[in-house]
């Protein structure tokens, strides 16, 4: 059966308004999550963490982990900071502990996560986010890319950093007007890195959500949808969590983004490991291999592509079989399919966002008193350049906007 202009346009309306839902849901737990991230990025210095890096051994994994952790969540600027620490020294396992941590051991993704999926998908991120770790430590011990390794180093020999950071006590700078500017400009920043990969997550998760038929999953997806699709054998397991970093692959949406539609290829009957695979992706994804391309050379960008993709199969099917051994496994039949919630109502909700936006306008003002006051040395994350990626992005983020004031035109028709 044809699609007539006026199911057309309901559905565009729907799938607009599930958009708009889905970001009103996540929207202080972002605001939240990015000033604590700033917070942390102002008040610790990088340099401390760099020298303490040094080596493979447990400690320098285990430091590297933590810095990871108190580092931003963008994909983009945890490839920059992993390139620097490298730069600076840092064995090749604790700077890989350092990236994983700073994209899946993050405050605001957890938030996001508990709001859009329950709580058993954020001890998977954060538990499955250590087993990723500790997989990979255990992949490079057995592969050893010392050439490798050294040709990386070569390849960025010539880079120097030159940022101006001083160790400054962190109370000291917690009352300083300067370091608030810097918060501001950081936070910021952070919105400035992922709001294209937020508004196209956001709004493909609303498409897929409002559009796009239950058998496309199941098809995709072998055993989602089905009666026991919580846990429907271990091969149909296996293919889910070799399909997820497939789809994140071709939607290259960062980690934020891809929550929206994680939640959507849950509520369709995408097992936990499918589900955790598809998050753990957003290190998978084309840009970013073009990316460690650019940095390490292509021989060391594939290698590290498939350490991770590896790592995340392994930590996938380890957390979907832990949790279905306790007996704690989610089950999609139990939860409210994203699509179907009523996102505007008068609730906790309301008031954290009202809370949080006042929070946001002043940590603009900050950000913006400090650009009148050209204090100067801004914080500035390297995305690579202004590349193909970035003029594809902003392309996307445009039609995103587009798509989604036509759905609301649509609806108010």
């Amino acid at each position: 059966m044809g699609l007539n202009m006026q199911d057309f346009l309901g559905l565009w309306s729907e799938a607009a308004s599930t958009s708009l839902g889905f970001f009103w849901m996540a929207l202080w737990a972002f605001i939240l999550g990015y000033l604590i991230s700033s917070l942390i990025q102002v008040l610790i210095t990088r340099e401390r963490m760099q020298k303490a890096m040094g080596k493979d051994g447990p400690r320098s994994m285990l430091l590297g982990t933590f810095f990871g952790f108190i580092s931003s969540s963008c994909s983009f600027s945890a490839l920059s900071s992993t390139r620097a620490i490298f730069n600076k020294g840092a064995g090749l396992a604790p700077s890989m502990a350092f990236m994983l941590a700073s994209t899946n051991l993050v405050i605001e993704l957890g938030m996001v996560i508990a709001i859009f999926l329950g709580w058993q998908f954020v001890v998977g991120e954060y538990v499955g986010g250590i087993l990723l770790i500790l997989i990979t430590w255990l992949l490079i011990r057995i592969t050893r890319p010392r050439r490798l390794e050294a040709q990386a180093r070569d390849q960025l020999s010539n880079e120097q950093d030159n940022r101006d950071d001083r160790d400054i006590g962190w109370k000291k700078k917690l009352l300083s007007m300067r370091s608030w500017q810097s918060i501001g400009q950081t936070y910021v920043m952070e919105w400035q890195m992922v709001w294209r990969d937020v508004l196209i997550g956001f709004t493909v998760a609303g498409i897929i959500s409002a559009m796009v038929p239950d058998s496309f999953f199941q098809a995709l997806f072998i055993g989602s949808g089905g009666e026991n699709s919580a846990n429907p054998g271990f091969f149909a397991v296996l293919m889910q969590a070799l399909v997820g970093p497939v789809a994140a692959f071709f939607t290259f949406i960062g980690s934020m983004g891809n929550i929206p539609l994680a939640a959507v290829l849950f509520g369709q009957g995408v097992t936990f490991a499918g589900v955790m695979a598809f998050i753990f992706s957003d290190l998978v994804v084309l840009p970013v291999l073009r990316i460690n391309a650019s940095y390490y050379g292509w021989k060391m960008a594939l290698y590290l592509l498939a350490l991770m993709l590896v790592a995340i199969v392994i930590a996938a099917l380890t957390m979907h079989y832990a949790l279905a051994f306790l007996g704690m496994l989610p089950d999609f039949s139990a939860v409210t399919a994203p699509g179907e919630r009523e996102f505007f109502k008068v609730n906790y909700q309301l008031v954290m966002n009202i809370i949080m936006l006042s929070v946001n306008f002043g940590l603009v003002w900050l950000w913006h008193k400090a650009r009148h006051d050209q204090s100067g040395h801004g914080h500035n994350h390297d995305h690579g350049g202004k590349s193909i990626t970035d003029k594809l992005m902003s392309v996307l983020s445009s039609m995103a906007f587009i798509w989604l004031l036509g759905g609301l035109i649509a609806g108010a028709m």
